[in-house]
């Protein structure tokens, strides 16, 4: 059990896209990173490997049909009544992240959802799931909606974020700088991409890897993708990423 000044960082692993060592890794960055109290919690189908300090539970049942089972539509989960002894404020995290300095402010910005405003949505009041707090068990309704209508609602909504944003509506967004993406903010633009080497943003907290290049592979640089999305090797994501 935990007490009321403890908080919950929760990521989630199924299926074969991440392994142990990124859970692992997103721990140790955490750790580094949290100076609040916290429980380090992973929902996944597969606990080998993942160090003890860290909480496995079995991720909640979750009504995703069979063409998006692999999607991150199961994130939804999340929002369940209870899982477990869970309790209080909690912040969810992506695997494919790099936390670059201290997240604390993230447990205390706001008492709605808050969320990352999608870059490639702003203005329409749409999040980017990689990071985002709420009040644990604040939200059972949308998981019991999504559960009966998740045939429907796979079908009307592009993908989970875009879902939840609109389902919940009054939600919150960190402050733009706060959560940067490693392609849209990092990567140079353009041909600049094959001479320059990716930076890092100024006053960010966390760098959100969607798609590829990850955090190991950008890292090492390499083409992802077709020929022109070339990154070069940005050596310092492993400063931040271990």
């Amino acid at each position: 059990m935990t007490n009321t000044s403890t908080v919950n960082v929760i990521c989630m692993k199924w299926g074969n896209k991440y392994t142990s060592i990124d859970v692992n890794t997103l721990y140790s960055m955490v750790k580094r990173n949290l100076t609040i109290p916290f429980r380090f919690i992973c929902l996944t189908d597969d606990k080998k490997n993942i160090r003890k300090q860290i909480e496995c539970f079995e991720i909640p049942k979750i009504s995703v049909p069979k063409s998006k089972e692999g999607s991150p539509w199961r994130k939804l989960a999340l929002f369940t009544k209870t899982i477990n002894d869970i309790k209080g404020k909690t912040l969810f995290l992506d695997l494919d992240i790099v936390i670059i300095d201290n997240i604390d402010c993230f447990f205390d910005f706001s008492d709605k959802l808050t969320i990352i405003e999608n870059w490639t949505q702003k203005g329409k009041n749409i999040g980017n799931s990689s990071v985002y707090c709420f009040e644990f068990g604040k939200y059972p309704d949308l998981f019991e909606y999504f559960n009966n209508n998740s045939e429907k609602i796979t079908k009307e909504f592009k993908n989970e974020q875009i879902f939840l944003s609109k389902y919940l509506k009054d939600i919150d967004f960190w402050p733009e700088n706060w959560c940067t993406s490693f392609k849209r903010h990092c990567i140079p633009r353009n041909l600049l991409r094959f001479f320059l080497t990716p930076k890092k943003p100024l006053h960010t907290k966390i760098i959100v890897f969607h798609g590829r290049p990850k955090p190991i592979e950008a890292a090492h640089g390499g083409f992802y993708g077709n020929f022109y999305k070339y990154v070069k090797p940005a050596r310092w994501i492993l400063k931040y990423w271990y």
